[in-house]
């Protein structure tokens, strides 16, 4: 569960660390009246779920409370990345001496938290770990001993950060553990010509599973970044947005997994992982089908499924069902193996759909579900 930017920055003043003074509205005349009580100039941010906010005219410089209300009515209801801004944050400007980036996030290959810490802050970390790997620390934290003092003045000095920053990293450390938190990230994190230490920006977020111990996030806060993602949550689905083109329905996270890592070796690109389960019904079917139709990237869908306790002919059945209630709209690839197979192949044969097609391995439905994306 991501949060906003202006709820991260929330949670970091609740554990001590300084942020500018700032406030949210989603009305240009509100954003007038509170780069007022700002003092005038306002930094005026779109409060969205992604990232790249700022190459995308979603962060603006308002020299005046005039200039903020006009800032915020061009940002306010703009698409940034496939979101819509319902609101802008207003912050103080502050006096940047120098940007630094420092994060925590959750590394479960190695099973330990790593924090990444770089000097050169203000920019996308890839970037500058991709031109400069030497300017970005990366050093492991053992879940027991968690960030002491001594933990983070050793982050600090791979970094090369200033010794004023060890308390933030500390209190960020706090952060990520009190609020069940699998990613906490300030970028920049800067001082300030007084000589302040404050967190510009923050991305923070919450582990799902611990959900129930975090019961203050209610509805908006759980919204998921992606509308799609949203879209299949309402709908109960197990579904991941991916950069791609071939839509990807299967039954169970682990074939789910391999379906991604065999249509990639095809040269296509998923555009999602949706894990139905063990049900198919026509129902489940729909919803998948109609989530991963309107994703406008999608050139084909892969349908890939295991019958085991719900038969392929069960499955079949839902797909031919669905397709009463969904238009469908790109070529549609299915493999079905195991229980009743063979009888959900004729199922889908006597339904005769222009659009859908069948293999009957895995590998086969992968690569035509890929040529039919990469030549569409």
């Amino acid at each position: 569960m991501d949060l906003y930017e202006h709820q991260a920055r929330g949670l970091f003043e609740e554990h001590g660390i300084l942020v500018p003074r700032a406030e949210v509205t989603d009305s240009p005349k509100e954003a007038r009246e509170i780069a007022r009580r700002l003092g005038g100039p306002a930094v005026v941010k779109a409060q969205v779920k992604t990232g790249g906010r700022g190459k995308a005219g979603g962060v603006r410089l308002a020299a005046d409370p005039a200039a903020a209300e006009q800032a915020a009515r061009q940002i306010l209801g703009a698409d940034i990345k496939g979101h819509t801004v319902a609101k802008v944050m207003l912050a103080q400007p502050v006096d940047i001496e120098a940007e630094f980036y420092v994060s925590y996030v959750l590394d479960r290959a190695a099973g330990r938290f790593l924090a990444i810490a770089s000097a050169e802050g203000g920019m996308e970390i890839e970037e500058v770990a991709a031109a400069r790997p030497e300017a970005v620390a990366r050093i492991h934290i053992d879940p027991a001993e968690g960030v002491t003092s001594a933990k983070a003045g050793e982050i600090a000095r791979a970094a090369g950060l200033p010794p004023q920053t060890v308390d933030v990293l500390v209190r960020l450390w706090q952060v990520l553990v009190r609020e069940d938190a699998v990613l906490v990230e300030v970028n920049p994190l800067v001082r300030t010509r007084q000589g302040q230490i404050l967190a510009l920006d923050g991305k923070v977020t919450l582990d799902d599973n611990a959900r129930f111990r975090q019961a203050r996030w209610g509805v908006e806060e759980a919204e998921h970044g992606d509308a799609l993602e949203a879209a299949a949550a309402a709908k109960g689905l197990n579904y991941v947005k991916l950069d791609g083109e071939v839509g990807i329905i299967g039954n169970g996270a682990g074939l789910v997994m391999s379906t991604l890592d065999v249509v990639a070796g095809c040269g296509a690109r998923p555009a999602n992982f949706l894990d139905i389960g063990g049900g198919a019904s026509a129902q489940v079917m729909a919803d998948g089908l109609s989530v991963i139709l309107s994703d406008p990237a999608v050139k084909s869908v892969f349908v890939n499924v295991f019958g085991g306790i719900t038969a392929c002919d069960a499955v079949a059945d839902g797909i031919v069902r669905a397709l009463e209630t969904v238009r469908l709209t790109k070529p549609l690839v299915v493999r079905l193996d195991g229980n009743n197979a063979a009888r959900g192949r004729a199922v889908l044969d006597a339904h005769a759909h222009p659009l859908v097609q069948q293999a009957t391995t895995m590998d086969g439905a992968a690569r035509r579900a890929a040529e039919l994306a990469t030549t569409a």
